[in-house]
């Protein structure tokens, strides 16, 4: 092969779930089963690099200053469901069972990785409840070691003077696991299920 489809499928393959085969497959469907395709795609992803943005108030995907279920007035604006990741919070909307809106935190914490408060989206957060904007924060982060010590500084932090009620949601999710690899069922039953977390 060139040295230019090479790189070609070397940059697919740091795609999640992207291997070695499937990066081929996709570098051969491009080139050769389906070349029309390609400048339709590069278009897509330079307009998207161009357009898309992180919503100033929540962290999702927007293409203005706040995403469309930020601005969405049928949403609870005082309900707020604290995600670790965007495909979190598709996986929760896909569900259809949460009509409130979103925080995503792009990440949690882990000082084993180097990963502190400064670098996940917190700031803002904390900056939602302190204005009185928030009722309750439902927290939907993972089940793990690493999810539990952001709930825990989460909580930590928040104004104590305001009204806001903490819950988690209910697992029926395995240990260890994510929003993102559940089925809309188990994600119902998850929000359904949420209790008060302290």
């Amino acid at each position: 092969m060139t040295p230019a489809f090479e790189r070609l499928q070397q940059q697919l393959k740091q795609l999640p779930g992207v291997g070695y085969r499937s990066a081929e497959r996709i570098a051969l469907h491009l080139l050769v089963g389906k070349p029309e395709a390609l400048p339709v795609l590069i278009q897509a992803l330079e307009e998207a690099a161009r357009s898309v943005r992180r919503c100033q108030r929540c962290g999702n995907l927007a293409e203005a200053e706040h995403c469309a279920i930020c601005d969405d007035e049928r949403r609870d604006q005082r309900i707020v469901c604290v995600v670790e990741n965007v495909p979190d919070l598709v996986a929760l909307e896909r569900s259809g069972a949460y009509r409130g809106v979103y925080h995503v935190l792009h990440g949690k914490l882990s000082p084993i990785h180097g990963v502190g408060p400064g670098e996940i989206n917190l700031k803002t957060l904390l900056g939602r409840a302190q204005a009185g904007a928030v009722r309750e924060l439902i927290l939907a982060l993972s089940n793990d070691v690493e999810g539990e010590a952001t709930c825990h500084y989460l909580t930590e932090h928040l104004p104590k003077d305001l009204p806001i009620q903490v819950t988690r949601i209910g697992f029926g999710l395995p240990s260890g696991g994510g929003v993102l690899y559940a089925d809309s069922v188990t994600l119902k039953s998850a929000l359904d299920a949420r209790r008060e977390y302290s």
